[in-house]
């Protein structure tokens, strides 16, 4: 007979999902009341205000999908790509990838912007690429690219798709709440992003947020929007302002309660604050690594505070060395992707994970792991390094 499922308790420093504080947890066990009930739907107004605080816009049209971060991409491609329509989409990761698949699957017409992995999207050549091909729709890119810890200026490449009369689309499931961003400062027009990185709430929800650029981008569409679920003309009559809401779906009572407390969180917490502090435990991450002979992938002008791509040293079973730190320690840390994997380790400080304790902790562990395999290292210079930055 099959019993009740107890997970072991991990410390989770990979590409997500991040650590789910405890006040949030007990956030999701609160009685859970009806989707229409008028006290959910106060909650869902909140919920509404905080996403835009936390993305720094005004737009009418921000809410969460119910459903993962891949259904927020989804969202934003499927009610603006129309068959025929042409999508600058940048790839410098696996994200970028997939981007370019929605675009396809809908009928648009990809004009790619290949980077090598772990650089930041050139500017240079998505200029190029507004040049050569006319009547360009939008300029799609990934702000944080979790399969190699980069981040690409979305200012800058949300301002090119303004000049050439387009709209952005942008992925900000990594870096919202991890590193600035600025919807409306910037000028983004569609934007995706999840609960299980820098917010520390549990898989399953996509805030989104549409410009009214963006909007106007759906209303004008000549052709239906493909998908029902995701339509946001239908989804917003439950998620529009007011206490007037048309039944559009279930929506995961619970997980809401999850997401309302993390973004509470955050608004105590501060933005700014927030940013900081992901800056302040990655350089002691930093140096701690460093100290022990490790290589971080990615440019210290385009590194992600919250994603450290750190490179394997020849001769180490990098699978082995996960393998260990997730039975000695309970630690999990992410292995590569694409073209990355067995490259590299992928380590995330993300949200309520972004402390010193797992700083010291992910250090002491990987320091063991690798004189385990054999590297030559100082002993407890990882640590002497990393609590020279937390003392500061």
């Amino acid at each position: 007979m099959i019993e009740s499922f107890f997970p072991p308790q991990r410390t989770l420093m990979g590409p997500g999902p991040s650590d789910v504080s405890p006040r949030v947890l007990a956030a999701m066990a609160r009685p859970t009341i009806g989707h229409l009930d008028p006290e959910f739907i106060r909650m869902m107004d909140e919920v509404k205000q905080l996403l835009q605080y936390a993305l720094k816009t005004k737009n009418a049209l921000t809410m969460p999908v119910s459903a993962p971060g891949s259904a927020g991409m989804e969202a934003c491609f499927v009610n603006l790509v129309e068959p025929g329509d042409k999508v600058i989409v940048c790839q410098n990761g696996v994200f970028g990838g997939r981007m370019a698949e929605n675009v396809r699957r809908f009928g648009g017409e990809v004009i790619p912007v290949d980077d090598a992995w772990g650089q930041p999207v050139s500017l240079e050549k998505v200029e190029a690429a507004f040049k050569t091909n006319p009547n360009v729709k939008a300029l799609a890119f990934v702000h944080a690219e979790t399969s190699t810890g980069v981040r690409s200026d979305a200012q800058a490449l949300a301002k090119l798709a303004q000049d050439h009369d387009a709209l952005s689309i942008v992925d900000a499931v990594t870096s919202l709440g991890g590193i600035e961003l600025d919807m409306d400062g910037w000028g983004i027009d569609a934007l995706y992003s999840g609960t299980q990185k820098c917010l520390s709430g549990p898989p399953g929800i996509s805030p989104v947020s549409f410009s009214e650029r963006a909007v106007a981008a759906v209303k004008a569409r000549t052709t239906q929007v493909p998908s029902w679920f995701l339509d946001t003309n239908l989804v917003m009559g439950y998620w529009g302002a007011g206490a007037k809401r048309a039944y559009h779906h279930t929506a995961p009572v619970n997980a809401l309660y999850a997401l309302h407390e993390s973004l509470v969180v955050l608004q105590h917490e501060g933005l700014e604050q927030a940013w900081s502090r992901h800056q302040h435990f990655h350089q002691a991450l930093k140096q701690g690594l460093e100290a022990m002979g490790l290589t971080l992938l990615v440019d210290p002008e385009y590194r992600l505070p919250q994603l450290n791509t750190v490179q394997i040293p020849e001769g180490v079973d990098e699978a082995r060395v996960r393998k260990h730190l997730l039975q000695h320690y309970s630690l999990e840390i992410g292995a590569g992707l694409g073209t990355l994997a067995g490259k590299v380790w992928r380590i995330g400080l993300m949200g309520h994970a972004c402390n010193g304790k797992n700083v010291l902790l992910c250090l002491a562990a990987l320091e063991n792991a690798l004189i385990a395999e054999g590297v030559a290292l100082q002993r407890g210079a990882a640590i002497a390094a990393a609590t020279a930055v937390l003392a500061g």
